[in-house]
């Protein structure tokens, strides 16, 4: 049976498939999603905790520790860490990459309410999970700024209106704010006065919760009407508290503005966001799974003038950064090179054969596999992406090959005087297993890379895919188009060479000295073949040492136009000195010539940390990436008790750790002691390792603490529990949130604290009180005897401030104490001092951990760091209870470097074979 018979006999059909597979690869094409890379999917969840004021030690014990030990029971883990910070709590779960992210999630939630029981009773909401891809970055950045509007109302207008707008944006998928929190109360209270009055910080609290309700009240009829019950029980603004009576003292009403100050800010006053040195709240946009990031980013460009018009008019929408535009130049610069490639084979073609027909065979057989495989592209759901174009790149010189040589086979029949529709037939016929061989060999190439674990081996299947499917579609066409474009396109003879243009007979000169030369070379090649196996021999051992001494990495680092920064301070910094710092290395960012935009944000439970973006300039307006960097960082060094760590932002990121620098080593340890210990000795050694720049770590202990040692014995002989004890330190010290605002747009919160002013000396602790009565505020009769005696700056700050009784409506949100309270100095039954303390907790499968990470020195590779770490751990002689080990990218490019001999070595046999 002949394959190519029923085409070559139909060939007005066998055209319009021809036409018809190339018009559905080309539709194809335009609706391919655009990405800078394959898909690859890391099955990660991240689970988020938080109880604000709680210290890092504390959301490890009491929050991230049971959650470990539920979510360590699910199958499928290969990896959890955790991080505990200020008030919040964050374990990551990575999964086997064969492992369904939704069935993970399911098991996820499961866990989560499995270990609610064991979580603290503070806990104001459950921990809460969302599924993301560490190898995400954000594709598009944008600044709300404005010269009159507060950080809070520009935060509530991009909470409440931009954030959901943008999500509903085709192909966003989460969308992040930073840079400011929500508006909200605050109440800030002056101890001084509490303690004048004999008021619990617990009775403020409860007052405070009371006189703000929203609860149902139901309705009245009259027969006729019916009537819904309506009070002013709510409380929206600093103005409707200020005269809330807290309690009554000598037949005079102690008001909320007697005892502090009350302001409209914001739940969280310690958060700034630049956007090139002005104020701003930054919406930071991820895009969704599968999305086509260039289409994404220009819908939201469509949507921001509507977006504009739907904040305050003195508020300005920008866009700092956007992702798409190194995408679409290097896409277009491949698409180009894929062109070009096509249109060099075609002139080849053309040269060597020297008959425009005969050359536009294997040119159609060309271009229709290439939009043919675009096809199959979207129909596998693949990406139009750097690896794919690159793939279809390289195909476009195999497979043209099956076309020639059935065309030359096909031809060599005409040439002997067979008529065509016959030559056709034949030729097709005896060289149809060859070609079919031929591609055959070119799939079992890649055949390893198919079947290549990894991560790796995800990021390339699409690669080897795309050329083997290319392979398919041209070994299909060869055995059918072509024999029929064969058999009604060629014509027999070939033009007399008198006929010929110059360039032709001098095209076909050249050709003919090169095939002299090819033949000369080929037999004495064939009599001197003793000299040609040593040859042969020399060439594989010297390969082999070459593959010993090339340098060798996980991917080579991109250009992408964006640096992504992480800013470490002083440990102990308060955050009035972190943001002078940080507005001073945003200044020495946008002062550098290669620099477009900057944006970031400090503050909320990372008091020594920032995020830093950094768009450079158009690659053409500026020097190398690496020239950049190398200048930023010579500058940003010379900032004291402040770094700046810069990365290029990368397409493709392994495992969820947060760091500062590209690659990670992980330490762990039974104890906290030995990391405390062999931690920096470690950092020490890597920072003078000339391979590596940025190391550092995320063992943060050196942060300051007040320890407060409570007398158990004492506390309970006066009526004090732990749990009031804690109660009111909270209250003081923990911007605690005490009431809900219900609005029309959104949920507001009155926080509650002791005024910083009251904050500023170290004996602050002196100025606290607490009630042995708690948060009873219902007029039962307590001890008048008010405890210790205030001390210098407080007893003159509480005089000034104390008031005399107000004026204002009598609202009182419950019934109130009228006796003074008994009120006990902390220093009654405690004793206080300064201590270090964790900044964060860290911990990975179970144990306590720390991340050293860091980036390549110029010239450097990854393998040259990964022995530079490997020296360092050998000369310090670590005990056995600290296990060290690379992580995330650095892992994944260990892991792989094992197969790659035997990757090669399966290629090399698969083709044999």
């Amino acid at each position: 049976m002949n394959l190519s018979a029923p085409f070559i006999a139909r060939p007005v059909a066998t055209t319009l498939l021809a036409i018809g597979l190339a018009a559905a690869g080309l539709i194809a094409y335009f609706n391919l999603p655009v990405a800078p890379l394959p898909k690859v999917d890391f099955p990660t969840i991240s689970v988020q905790a938080s109880m604000a004021g709680a210290s890092p030690d504390t959301m490890a014990t009491d929050v991230a520790a049971p959650l470990e030990r539920h979510l360590g029971q699910i199958a499928g883990v290969s990896e959890m860490t955790s991080r505990s910070g200020t008030g919040s709590t964050n374990v990551v779960l990575q999964f086997d990459l064969a492992r369904d992210i939704n069935g993970a999630a399911r098991d996820v939630q499961a866990a989560i309410n499995a270990a609610r029981a064991d979580l603290p009773s503070d806990l104001r909401s459950n921990p809460t999970y969302r599924k993301y891809n560490p190898a995400d970055s954000p594709v598009m950045i944008l600044a709300l700024t404005s010269r009159t509007l507060t950080p809070g109302q520009l935060y509530d207008a991009a909470a409440t209106v931009l954030q959901q707008r943008l999500s509903q944006v085709e192909g966003i998928g989460n969308v992040d704010l930073g840079g400011s929190s929500l508006p909200a109360v605050r109440v800030e209270l002056n101890p001084g006065a509490l303690f004048h009055y004999g008021i619990g910080l617990e009775d403020v609290r409860a007052a405070l919760a009371s006189a703000n309700a929203r609860s149902p009240k139901g309705f009245e009829e009259d027969g006729a009407l019916r009537y819904q019950l309506y009070t002013n029980d709510q409380a929206s603004h600093a103005a409707d508290f200020r005269d809330l009576v807290i309690a009554w003292r000598n037949n005079a009403a102690v008001r909320l503005r007697d005892i502090a100050d009350v302001e409209d800010s914001v739940e969280d006053v310690r958060n700034l966001g630049l956007a090139n040195g002005e104020p701003a709240v930054l919406l930071v946009l991820y895009r969704e799974p599968n999305a086509n990031i260039i289409e994404t980013v220009d819908r939201v460009r469509a949507l921001i003038p509507t977006l504009q018009a739907s904040v305050p008019a003195d508020a300005r929408l920008s866009v700092a950064t956007d992702g798409s535009t190194t995408i679409r130049g290097s896409l277009h610069d491949t698409e180009l090179t894929l062109a070009l490639a096509v249109l060099l084979v075609i002139l080849v073609v053309f040269c060597f054969l020297r008959d425009w027909r005969a050359a536009l065979i294997p040119s159609v057989a060309l271009v229709v596999s290439i939009l043919g495989t675009f096809g199959a592209m979207y129909l596998l759901g693949f990406t139009l992406d750097n690896l794919s174009l690159m793939a279809l790149t390289i195909a476009t010189g195999f497979v043209v090959d099956d076309a020639i040589v059935v065309l030359e086979n096909i031809t060599r029949h005409i040439e002997d005087g067979m008529p065509r529709g016959r030559a056709a037939l034949v030729g097709a016929r005896e060289v149809g297993f060859t070609v079919l061989s031929m591609s055959a060999s070119l799939v079992a190439v890649f055949l390893p890379i198919l079947l290549m674990g990894g991560i790796l081996g995800r990021l390339f299947q699409e690669f080897a895919l795309t050329l083997s499917l290319s392979s398919a579609i041209s070994l299909i066409l060869s055995l059918t188009v072509t024999p029929m474009m064969c058999a009604h396109f060629l014509r027999p003879g070939a033009i007399p060479s008198t006929r010929r243009s110059f360039l032709a007979r001098f095209g076909e000169g050249v050709f003919e000295l090169v095939r002299a030369f090819y033949g000369r070379s080929l037999g004495w090649s064939l009599d001197n073949s003793e000299i040609m196996l040593v040859v042969l021999f020399a060439a594989i051992v010297f390969n082999v040492y070459l593959y010993t001494v090339v340098p060798k990495g996980f991917f080579p680092q991109q250009d992408t136009g964006e640096l992504m920064g992480g800013l470490r301070a002083d440990q102990a910094i308060s955050f009035q000195l972190m943001r002078r710092k940080f507005e001073r290395l945003e200044a020495i960012l946008k002062s550098d010539p290669a620099v477009e935009n900057v944006v970031g944000f400090i503050g909320g439970r990372q008091t020594n940390s920032g995020f830093v973006q950094v768009a450079l300039k158009p690659k053409g307006e500026r020097a190398p990436l690496q020239v950049v960097l190398t200048r930023l960082r010579a500058q940003l060094g010379q900032l004291p008790g402040a770094q700046l760590f810069l990365n290029p932002r990368q397409e493709i990121r392994v495992g969820g750790r947060q760091s500062l620098a590209t690659y990670q080593y992980t330490l762990q340890a039974d104890t906290t002691a030995d990391l405390d210990q062999w931690t920096p000795k470690l950092v020490d050694l890597l920072k003078h390792a000339p391979e590596l720049t940025d190391v550092n770590s995320d063992r943060d202990e050196a942060g300051l603490e007040t320890n407060i040692a409570v007398d158990r014995e004492s506390a309970a002989r006066l009526g004090l529990t732990p749990a009031s004890i804690d109660a009111t330190l909270y209250d003081a010290f923990g911007q605690r949130q005490v009431s809900t605002i219900f609005n029309a747009r959104n949920q507001y919160h009155v926080v509650m604290e002791v005024a910083p002013r009251y904050l500023q000396d170290p004996s602050a602790l002196n100025g606290i009180y607490v009630s042995t009565s708690g948060a009873t505020a219902s007029g039962t009769q307590a001890t008048n005897a008010l405890a210790g005696s205030l001390t210098g700056s407080l007893r003159n700050q509480a005089t000034n401030a104390i008031a005399v009784t107000g004026h204002g409506s009598a609202s009182s949100g419950a019934a109130v104490s009228t006796s003074a309270e008994k009120m006990v100095p902390l220093a009654a039954f405690s004793t206080y001092g300064p201590a270090t303390m964790p900044l964060s907790v860290n911990h990975q499968g179970h144990f306590v951990a720390t991340t050293i990470s860091f980036n390549l020195a110029e010239g450097a590779t990854l393998g040259d760091a990964s022995a530079a770490i490997d020296r360092a751990m050998a000369e310090l002689k670590m005990p056995v209870t600290i296990h060290g080990s690379l992580a995330g990218t650095a892992l994944a490019y260990r892991a792989n470097l094992l197969n790659e001999l035997l990757l090669i070595a399966a290629a090399l046999a698969t083709i044999y074979v």
